[in-house]
């Protein structure tokens, strides 16, 4: 698991069936086992404790301790503070008695914070799943939630209202709130491993639904850091552009994204950089919208899956000269997954946006940004039709624009088709 294989792989490489695998993942709450491999170096060995020892006997300061052991003062401090021999009624450091204090605080597994702390245990899991009140301290008890399964946040459905501090916020609050009490202390990590690991008492395993991310497991790093977006490949990628499109001194190099509305309805829209003229993609919704219950990989019904935007930009673009269609630079969206048959289809290259850099598609958000004046944030895109998207287009392309030097975008676009009519028959000739 901690390479990165999925819980069903993991199984079949130790030999079990899928199922063990999964079931032994899930036991877990998706948590990985401490202590999987000896750490060699990282804690003080006996020989070195008894180093420690006649070094301290000698009248050594923990400093000079430290530098002949090559290990850290903090270390040695620390190790002559916790583990030295108190019966005589003074820290006199023995190196026998420092290693069986040490190994006894070492075994595990160890009793949870949260089982033995019955105070601790409460203030944490009121700050998780207390009830939601109003600020005159009646409590609201929000939507009715399905029943928890043991998975995940259910999808599209209500969630239970609570708290729902993170356990990082209960953990810092602590010290703010008990300021003077040690015992009321935790990690956060802690109280992650009390409500994803079985056994570990404390807090129910129901209660990862207060989570914010609303997950039954946590995913493995490794797993976690798997690109998401497949498709995007380095080939593609802006850094691959030609620099031509980069000084909008050349025509056809273009700008895309998706404006999204209420019950995941959407509209594409297309901007050329050179002359800003703008073009949207109609998506409606496909039959069986709000009919047929949604479909683990099928078809996206909402309109706006890879198919469906591929063939919209298609039949728009293709509405252009060749030389007006070069390059579509375009956010990291799933949405144009097929962009490869795109370029076969349209001739158009294709290229991705870094991660999260909406700056190296200053074009397009700042015409989004204008469009939300007509399809404002929460209503339902999928009720204009492609008249209505084309006279908001219209409305747009005939707006003077002060980077075009108070022309429109419309007059900019036809001094472009006029230029490649006369080069297209000067060739010709």
């Amino acid at each position: 698991m901690a390479r990165g294989l999925t819980s069903e792989d993991a199984g079949t490489a130790v030999g079990v069936s899928q199922a063990v695998g999964s079931r032994w993942f899930r036991q877990r709450g998706g948590m990985p086992l401490l202590m999987v491999a000896q750490v060699t170096g990282r804690y003080l060995s006996f020989a070195e404790r008894e180093e420690i020892a006649l070094l301290k006997g000698q009248g050594l300061g923990v400093r000079e301790i430290a530098r002949r052991l090559g290990r850290d003062p903090s270390t040695v401090s620390r190790e002559l503070r916790r583990n030295a021999a108190t019966r005589g009624g003074k820290l006199d450091y023995r190196a026998s008695v420092a290693q069986w204090k040490a190994e006894l605080l070492a075994r595990r597994p160890k009793v949870a914070k949260l089982v033995t702390n019955e105070r601790l245990r409460e203030y944490v899991q009121e700050r998780l799943s207390g009830q939601v009140r109003c600020p005159d301290g009646t409590p609201v008890p929000g939507p009715v939630a399905a029943p928890w399964k043991g998975r995940n946040k259910p999808r599209r459905q209500d969630r239970r209202w609570a708290n729902a501090w993170s356990p990082q916020q209960i953990s810092h609050r602590l010290r703010l709130d008990f300021p003077d009490d040690d015992g009321m202390r935790i990690s956060h990590e802690a109280i992650y491993q009390s409500l994803f690991i079985q056994g570990r008492g404390a807090l129910k395993r129901d209660l990862v639904a207060c989570l914010r991310t609303g997950r039954a497991l946590r995913v493995p790093r490794a797993r976690a850091r798997r690109r998401r977006d497949g498709m995007v490949t380095p080939e593609v990628m802006i850094s691959e552009r030609p620099a031509e499109a980069s000084d909008r001194a050349v025509p056809g190099h273009w700008e895309g994204d998706l404006i999204i509305g209420l019950d995941r309805s959407a509209i594409g829209t297309l901007v050329e950089r050179t002359t800003r003229f703008t073009m949207l993609l109609h998506l409606p919704r496909m039959d069986g919208w709000g009919v047929e219950p949604r479909v683990k990989n099928g078809p996206a019904l909402a309109g706006r899956g890879a198919e469906a935007v591929r063939d919209a930009i298609a039949a728009t673009i293709t509405t252009l000269p060749d030389r007006l269609r070069r390059t579509l630079t375009w956010d990291r969206g799933k949405e144009l997954a097929q962009h490869a048959q795109l370029r076969i289809d349209t001739g158009v290259r294709v290229y991705f946006a870094d991660p999260h850099s909406p700056w190296q598609r200053g074009t397009n958000e700042n015409t989004n940004g204008l469009l939300r004046q007509y399809f404002p944030k929460g209503t339902d895109l999928a009720r204009w039709g492609r008249y209505d998207l084309d006279a908001v287009a219209a409305t747009l392309n005939n707006r003077p624009r002060k980077t075009l030097g108070w022309r429109t975008p419309a007059e900019a676009m036809n001094e472009q088709l006029r230029s490649i009519q006369s080069s297209g028959v000067a060739t010709t000739g």
